[in-house]
């Protein structure tokens, strides 16, 4: 079973890029990621929130600043800042740039948290960045659209951002609640952001292709439904270590099906910016819980509670709805209101 979910989060993270650019092809770009939202999260909030602590754990004010505060970082500042890249760079590139998060949460948590990252973390960040340089550097020879670009790698710090702040956030305890809400803020937000942006009135039914239709589906139902609740199982499930390889393998499948399905190109400046950027994150990854563990047995048979350490590997790579773990004040995850 651990396997089995671990293809599923390895397949289908790996396409959400690819579905993403087939949704741009005819479908507007704001307007069809709300609509992803809005039936996504719909959905799943009318179920989780008939199950679990329904006395406990009731959403109220509070908790939804937090999921609105997380849900504008994670998803409309992250992922409908990526589709709306993917409209000029290749569907690949932009999973590469978003490879980067777990770099750009290490710093964040460096510079706002002060906390002291290990040697090899700090020589994984480095390296990880000397990729991203040769990424945008791409851009500036004038081989990628600059504009693009930049939005991706913005998108990559809110990202990190978002998944930071989610640990800390006022947020229901049952995940797939908190989850839920993120996605019906979000879809209201970007439905907001087409009205301006005059999206609806530039809306052409006839023009939709079937295969923008179906991807926009496949984004509902495989990315934020079945791939996001296989993780959530992985991670109440099997090691950290082995859950984490996500962080590396979605970069290069989202590579490697651009080329072959979109036909989208792949130089040498991509193949060593992307080589740089995944071993760089595997670097962080292992470091990092090496760090956690030492930390882990040298407080062993101490009866107190410490600040939680903000996990980088777990956030930030494959699609999306990896960011929409709810955990509650003491940073533990939890399940139907029980912890985990």
């Amino acid at each position: 079973m651990v396997w089995l979910a671990m293809g599923v989060v390895y397949v289908i993270w790996s396409t959400t890029y690819l579905a993403m650019r087939v949704v741009n092809e005819t479908l507007p770009t704001l307007l069809a990621t709300a609509i992803r939202f809005l039936v996504a999260g719909g959905v799943l909030y009318a179920i989780a929130i008939r199950r679990g602590d329904r006395d406990e754990d009731r959403p109220g004010r509070t908790q939804w600043r937090g999921a609105a505060t997380v849900g504008v970082l994670l998803m409309v500042g992250g992922n409908a800042g990526v589709a709306w890249a993917e409209r000029t760079i290749p569907s690949g590139l932009a999973a590469l740039a978003i490879a980067t998060v777990p770099l750009w949460m290490a710093v964040i948590d460096r510079m706002v948290y002060h906390r002291r990252q290990p040697p090899l973390v700090l020589a994984g960040l480095a390296l990880g960045f000397v990729g991203a340089a040769i990424l945008v550097g791409g851009s500036i020879a004038g081989h990628v659209d600059a504009t693009g670009m930049v939005v991706v790698v913005v998108a990559a710090v809110t990202w990190a951002c978002g998944s930071l702040y989610q640990r800390r956030a006022p947020l229901p305890r049952r995940p797939f609640v908190a989850a839920g809400m993120q996605m019906l803020v979000a879809g209201a937000v970007l439905t907001v952001a087409a009205v301006l942006t005059g999206e609806p009135g530039r809306v052409d039914v006839s023009s939709f292709s079937r295969a923008s239709v179906l991807a926009l589906a496949y984004l509902v139902v495989f990315g934020s439904w079945l791939g996001f609740t296989s993780y959530l199982w992985l991670l109440r499930n099997a090691r950290t270590s082995l859950v984490s390889t996500y962080a590396y393998v979605t970069p290069v499948g989202a590579v490697l099906l651009g080329a072959i399905i979109l036909h989208e190109s792949i130089t040498a400046r991509t193949v060593l910016a992307g080589v740089l950027i995944v071993v760089a994150v595997a670097i962080i990854i292992t470091a990092g819980g090496a760090a956690r563990a030492a930390a882990a047995r040298s407080d062993a048979g101490e009866d107190r509670r410490t600040e939680p350490e903000v996990e980088v590997p777990l956030q930030g790579l494959g699609g999306t709805e990896e960011r929409l773990l709810a955990q509650d004040g003491r940073g533990e995850l939890q399940a139907d209101g029980e912890p985990a």
